[in-house]
Order: C-alpha cells, then sequence, then structure tokens
C-alpha cells in the first residue's frame, strides 16, 4: 500500500505542514509576550526612571527595562506612557527625537501623545502619570 494516494497529501507533505505550523505558533509566541502570565501595560506602583535630566528638553528617552517611555517637549513638562506596543505587546525598541519605534512589525508612535504615527497598530500608547521628585523622575501611581 502506498503513502498517498491520488486527491490525499503524501505523509512528507503533512509532516512539513503540522512543524511550520508549530513554527509559526512559537514566532506568534514570542512577540506577544507570552499570553496570559503578561505583566501589565502600565505600572501598579510608582518607579524610579533616574534622572530628570536624563531626558532632553524637546526629545524622549525610552526606559526599555521599565517598559516606559518619557518625553519632556518643554522644559520641565514630561509625559510618560506604557512602551508596551499596542499592536501586539512588543516592547518598544528605540526613540528618535519624538518618535518611538517598534520593530516588531514598523508600528510608530508620538512620544509626546502616545498616538499611533505608523501602524499596525490602531490604539495610542497607554498614558502613565509622570512627576520630578528630587531631582527623578517617577512613574506610576503616587504613593
Amino acid at each position: 500500500m502506498s503513502d498517498s494516494s491520488p486527491g490525499s497529501p503524501a505523509r512528507r507533505t503533512v509532516l512539513c505542514g503540522v512543524a511550520l505550523t508549530g513554527a509559526a505558533g512559537l514566532g506568534l509566541t514570542a512577540c506577544s509576550g507570552g499570553g496570559g502570565g503578561r505583566a501589565p501595560a502600565v505600572p501598579t506602583a510608582p518607579v524610579d526612571l533616574g534622572a530628570a535630566d536624563a531626558v532632553p528638553v524637546g526629545g524622549a528617552r525610552l526606559y526599555r527595562e521599565k517598559r516606559m517611555v518619557v518625553s519632556q517637549p518643554s522644559e520641565g513638562e514630561y509625559r510618560a506612557f506604557s512602551a508596551v506596543c499596542t499592536h501586539a505587546g512588543c516592547v518598544l525598541t528605540s526613540v528618535k527625537e519624538l518618535e518611538a519605534d517598534c520593530t516588531c512589525h514598523g508600528s510608530l508612535f508620538d512620544t509626546t501623545s502616545g498616538e499611533v504615527l505608523a501602524g499596525p497598530a490602531g490604539a495610542p500608547l497607554p498614558s502613565v502619570p509622570v512627576r520630578v521628585e528630587d531631582g527623578r523622575l517617577v512613574a506610576g501611581p503616587g504613593d
């Protein structure tokens, strides 16, 4: 008896399809951040980001490990947003001037408003309260 008959896929074709489906699933899982155990996009407790003067006036800084992006559009005015892309949950990868980039799928965000400048993301970055305490930036809810 043959492995395949007319009208049915060969065993090798089926096995290749199963292997590719599994690899695609792993890729989606890696990009989405793991699903159910994912940390919240915005901090639930105050987060010390370091010296306030590390964020340039008219620019922004990405705090990738803290999953935050902070801009200072004018002297002493800080705005903070989650650095978790609203498309698939990847953490933003870079900031140039007042734009934040997610290289997972090409989304681009305005760091002064959180608005999407280029998709596929369709929702803005969530805003996070930020304040200066003793010369240091603290993001998240107050004490």
